[in-house]
């Protein structure tokens, strides 16, 4: 098997590489859809977000508020840094144990699998210490994709995505552009993060560009994990 950890930072078109990779064979485990299902209502990590952050957090329905939870962590406060850090210490390590899990599983299923795991914090976070051991990345990945692209660029797919739900007037677009800035800048620059990388995706032309790339990319990381099981 070969674990294989896929980064990029937001707008950097990760999610797209991810689909290539799934549609070519290999186990996908997206840590956004997995940090989604346990904070649904019920769970572990749901509640103890809500104990943590309050009632302001929580809709009318039961669930999370989402948004009302992304202003409170990636907002500002008494003009110092937003309250980000306090949620990834609930969330990443439920979140990095859960990999660890389903991993295993498809060990067992598939010794020579290919399973890429997307996260946009596989650097940032500091919470690794499961009931596995000490998890910190470079344990729990064989190889590190990162997925590139021009800072404006990925601010103005970002900003693209929410006009395709609501069309958006001058301020707003203004203010999910600042948002999106606020966010870049609580992740590890890319020329930082190329230093730990072994493959390198630059996405900052045609999807189909994207698209050779991965195609270029799968053979290899196939042969790797036959090798490894």
């Amino acid at each position: 098997m070969l674990r294989v950890g896929l980064t990029g930072g937001l707008g950097s078109g990760k999610s797209t590489a991810a689909r290539m990779f799934a549609a070519l064979g290999a186990h996908v485990l997206s840590s956004d859809e997995i940090g989604r299902e346990l904070m649904q209502p019920g769970q572990p990590v749901c509640a103890a977000i809500i104990t943590h952050f309050g009632d302001s957090v929580v809709a009318p329905d039961g669930s999370l508020d989402r948004a009302a939870l992304a202003r409170i962590a990636f907002g500002t406060r008494d003009g110092g840094a937003g309250r980000v850090d306090e949620l990834n210490a609930i969330v990443h390590p439920a979140v990095i144990e859960r990999q660890a899990t389903l991993i295993e599983e498809i060990a067992v299923r598939e010794p020579d699998a290919v399973v890429i795991v997307e996260s946009a914090l596989i650097f940032e976070t500091k919470y690794g210490e499961t009931k596995h051991g000490s998890d910190g990345w470079y344990r729990r990945f064989d190889k590190i994709i990162l997925v590139t692209a021009p800072e404006d660029l990925r601010i103005a797919r970002f900003v693209a995505r929410a006009v395709e739900a609501n069309p958006l007037t001058k301020p707003a677009r203004s203010a999910l552009e600042a948002d999106a800035r606020r966010r870049l800048a609580q992740q590890t620059p890319d020329e930082e993060k190329r230093r730990h990388c072994d493959y390198i995706l630059e996405n900052s032309g045609a999807v189909d560009e994207l698209q050779t790339q991965v195609d270029a990319l799968w053979p290899l990381l196939m042969a790797q994990a036959k090798g490894s099981a």
